[in-house]
């Protein structure tokens, strides 16, 4: 019996909820942050590397 109260006990805590909910819209950030900063490598290698130039040209 007491294995039994203790997975009721446990089924109805609800503590780590939260935490879990938290972890996985963060690695969803994470994930569409990765993901878009692969897409634009390009673009955005061509617009450091114009800055760079428009830099050593103006000194």
């Amino acid at each position: 019996m007491k294995t039994l109260t203790f997975i009721k006990r446990f089924y109805a805590d609800e503590r780590g909820a939260t935490a879990i909910e938290y972890a996985l819209i963060l690695s969803l950030m994470f994930l569409v942050i990765l993901a878009s900063l692969t897409v634009f490598s390009d673009n955005i290698k061509a617009m450091f590397q114009a800055v760079s130039t428009a830099i050593t040209k103006a000194s």
